[in-house]
């Protein structure tokens, strides 16, 4: 054989067997079949084995199998971003005519993509309140077909009453949808809560290390063929590499949520008392105003939460006070192992006590809480002149 065709064709017999302890990255766009019965089992969608480099390559399907696992479900798929598996499991889930109700507290491009995309498509979508419970019986038409939550939004952190939601949508046949980024699948659990799909922006706690950008969506039995279909016609699928630093960041997640949780929690509860400060929004706090049912749903809490001041400052007044943190970075996103800070006000047409307020939000990371207090502080007495 001349070595040219040697290298092409070189055995599998020669790579030397190594057994680490993360798997091996599997990158590729053909995969071969072990013979041509495979190769017709494959076209007929009877072949069990993996078809090509969309068909969820090794790296994406271990990853599944531990969220899976970690959040009880039937089925589980991952996504790019956090932001593609929200769309994809709408789309898997409506079709022209329906009508889908979105808590007003969502993820912003949430309701970007139902206003603009599926919008286009004939599928209508209206706002609940962040509040929501029973009372969401007056929103539902005949023809609706999604609840979309999120508990507690990750903007002015509202709870809805899960239970009492699902029950109501159990009974007439709708679909419950959960973006459960906020507690992780270790401080609340969807399905134990009646939730049909729960979804995760992987790129943030379950990651812990702001490298990434992925999602991931997991389903009951009941609606685990639907998800499996969809994904299987539009192959959204997710880069190996990043699937391997998600199985990474998955091995160290309760000891990371453990320290976010105590750290934020001793960062609120100082902020709380402080003289500038006039509202803090943390789940967790007995000052929050679902804080009941954070305690009869949730297992913990996490790093994220937001405060208000008393006084509302000029732009360039607040951005001294910002621009002089020396621990918090100014950026996107959250669940990282560094804090993080933004501001912001709640969207133009929300309903709540914080509608006008400046939302200072912050992300606990896994720095000290003694030495994010002492920059917060250093900040805020800027403020105080």
């Amino acid at each position: 054989m001349h070595p040219f065709s040697g290298l092409i064709h070189a055995p599998e017999s020669l790579i030397p067997a190594a057994r680490t302890i993360n798997p091996p990255t599997y990158r590729g766009s053909t995969v071969l079949f072990p013979s041509h019965a495979d190769f017709v089992k494959a076209g007929q969608g009877e072949y069990d084995g993996i078809t090509y480099g969309t068909d969820r390559l090794p790296q994406q399907r271990i990853l599944e199998s531990a969220l899976r696992d970690l959040e009880g479900a039937a089925l589980t798929r991952v996504f790019p971003s956090g932001i593609s598996a929200i769309s994809e499991t709408l789309l898997a889930f409506v079709r022209a005519g329906d009508h889908v109700l979105v808590c007003e507290n969502a993820y912003g491009p949430t309701l970007r993509f139902c206003n603009e995309v599926l919008g286009r498509l004939g599928v209508t979508t209206q706002t609940i309140p962040p509040d929501a419970g029973a009372d969401i019986a007056a929103y539902l038409r005949p023809e609706t077909r999604i609840i979309f939550l999120e508990s507690p939004g990750s903007l002015t952190f509202e709870l809805q009453d899960i239970p009492a939601i699902t029950k109501i949508a159990r009974q007439r046949g709708i679909v419950t949808i959960l973006d459960n980024t906020w507690a992780t699948p270790l401080y609340l659990d969807p399905f134990e809560l009646g939730v049909d799909v729960s979804i995760h922006s992987i790129t943030k706690y379950i990651c812990g290390h702001s490298d990434l950008l992925m999602g991931s969506t997991s389903t009951t039995e009941a609606h685990a063929e639907t998800l499996a279909k969809a994904y299987a016609c539009r192959e959204i699928y997710a880069a190996p590499e990043d699937c391997q630093l998600a199985l990474r960041g998955i091995k160290t997640l309760p000891l990371r949520m453990k320290q976010h949780q105590a750290s934020a929690l001793t960062v609120a509860e100082v902020l709380h008392d402080h003289p500038l400060v006039d509202r803090v929004l943390h789940p967790a706090l007995p000052s929050h105003p679902q804080h009941e049912l954070w305690k009869r749903d949730f297992r913990g809490s996490s790093g994220l939460f937001a405060f208000t001041l008393k006084n509302e400052y000029p732009e360039s007044i607040l951005g001294q006070f910002i621009d002089s943190l020396q621990l918090f970075g100014i950026g996107y996103s959250w669940g990282g192992f560094m804090s993080l800070i933004t501001t912001g006000q709640p969207k133009r047409g929300f309903a709540g006590p914080l509608q006008g307020k400046t939302l200072i939000r912050v992300s606990i990371g896994l720095e000290e809480p003694a030495d994010l207090l002492a920059d917060l502080e250093q900040g805020l007495a800027r403020l105080a002149g």
